[in-house]
């Protein structure tokens, strides 16, 4: 099984940017690898940084475009039946939903850096009907940092870029710490928005 997982990544990568690209698009292997393997790429100047960072993005971007159409166009009922051919279960559905609704569109960038919600929110955004040109934005802005932080852990590992899943551990737990703390002062801010509002409006 490993011998097929890396010559489907070899498989990618010798496309180049496009392999990155499409790695991330069709996610049949983690995205933490296969930019972490582009990294390696990098360091080898097979590749440039920048293009591959715009790869990655794009691949990321379009991926999780295609969880927003299916939930914009299939619904949760078609989620549930065929969520399971693209690693989503129902509880994925139920969390990120959730987190949706209690959060709003806001959380389109934050949950992108939480285990379990990560992919799954694209879902409820398409769902509820989210502005495109919004959930671009915001997927974008998430993903960016997402690919550079995975590249560079790959240039730094070189030939030791298998080793991205134990070394990227610690780090995505203070990204995770830092998501938490910026759903926290963006619902205060949100929050404080809404009484101010609310304030003028019984005056």
């Amino acid at each position: 099984m490993e011998n097929v997982f890396f010559s489907i990544l070899n498989w990618l990568t010798d496309l180049g940017y496009f392999g990155i690209a499409l790695g991330l698009m069709v996610e049949v292997i983690p995205s933490e690898i296969v930019l972490a393997y582009g990294g390696f790429l990098v360091d080898s100047g097979k590749i440039s940084f920048i293009g591959a960072v715009i790869a990655g993005t794009i691949g990321g971007v379009i991926a999780q475009l295609f969880l927003y159409w299916l939930g914009y166009y299939g619904g949760r009922p078609f989620l549930e039946k065929y969520g399971k051919f693209l690693l989503i279960k129902k509880s994925h559905l139920d969390l990120s939903e959730k987190w949706f609704k209690n959060y709003g569109t806001g959380v389109i960038f934050g949950a992108r850096f939480l285990p379990v919600v990560r992919h799954a929110i694209s879902i409820p955004a398409g769902i509820a009907k989210m502005s495109v040109t919004r959930f671009i934005t915001l997927t974008t802005l998430a993903i960016v940092p997402w690919s550079i932080l995975f590249l560079y852990l790959g240039m730094e590992l070189g030939s030791n870029w298998k080793n991205i899943e134990a070394v990227a551990g610690n780090y995505i737990h203070y990204i995770a710490i830092g998501a938490v703390v910026l759903f926290i002062l963006y619902f205060g801010i949100h929050w404080l928005i809404k009484r101010k509002k609310n304030n003028a409006a019984t005056k």
